[in-house]
């Protein structure tokens, strides 16, 4: 037998399977408008798990951010999921869900539970289709945050150099009411993306100051100080006064402290 016949003989023997859910000869009419319904639903979800996944940085947060990419994963492989996908495209649902009416076969067999998440998923959609679209909010920053962060830094840098250049202290660099909207705004980033920033919030801070920071952190900081105060000096022409007043360097000399 050649191979192709025997291709052909295998993909009818599988739609045949496919088939048996439906009964012999079966006209299946598929409920469309469920399955759309109910993946909206569910992509929905996933993607806020993995929005929150993707959030959750750096090796404190590994544990964490493992379980919600599994959560997202499992929510990708269940059942009425799978089916949901292939009616939306226009294929048969392999596990019988969605099925609206079935002609010249027997209808498969739908559980009490499935029929309630379909109408469950029904209603719902009928609410949001009502509801005004909300912005969704993930903990930690967005990629927009990011970049804005980034930017505010560079932007920081720049008017200081600039009103260095003509001819104000560090302190009245400082003050200046473009670097105090930035220095707030990027103060704001930096307590969003870690809120055991947030001053004030003292069982944050006590549970900061129990955790020791190793000695390899605490050589890094001390680097990335020295490495910004000979920026400050070179590049910018800051005294030892006015370092000592820069807002990025109070930050950094506060948390080296507190290691």
């Amino acid at each position: 037998m050649s191979e192709g016949v025997k291709g052909t003989k295998e993909m009818l023997k599988a739609a045949e399977a496919g088939m048996a859910l439906f009964g012999t000869q079966a006209e299946v009419e598929y409920d469309t408008e469920a399955a759309i319904a109910y993946k909206e639903k569910m992509d929905a979800t996933i993607k806020g798990l993995e929005d929150e996944a993707a959030a959750l940085t750096g090796k404190d947060n590994k544990k964490a951010r493992t379980e919600k990419s599994k959560e997202a994963s499992a929510l990708k492989s269940e059942k009425m999921y799978v089916d949901a996908c292939k009616v939306v495209k226009g294929l048969e649902p392999p596990n019988g869900s969605f099925v609206k009416s079935v002609k010249g076969g027997e209808a498969p067999k739908t559980t009490a539970k499935e029929e309630a998440v379909v109408e469950e998923t029904k209603k719902e959609a009928k609410k949001e289709e009502k509801k005004p679209a909300k912005k969704q909010e993930s903990a930690g920053l967005s990629k927009a945050e990011r970049d804005e962060l980034e930017k505010l830094k560079g932007d920081i840098i720049a008017r200081k150099a600039e009103l260095k250049a003509q001819g104000l202290s560090g302190g009245a660099c400082n003050k200046d009411e473009e670097v105090v909207k930035w220095v707030t705004r990027m103060t704001e980033l930096k307590i969003k993306e870690d809120p055991t920033l947030a001053e004030g919030d003292k069982k944050k801070d006590e549970k900061k100051k129990e955790k020791k920071a190793s000695s390899e952190e605490k050589l890094n900081l001390e680097k990335k100080i020295e490495e910004y105060r000979v920026q400050l000096k070179s590049e910018f022409g800051y005294s030892d006064k006015d370092i000592k007043a820069d807002p990025d360097m109070m930050e950094m000399l506060k948390q080296l402290k507190k290691m």
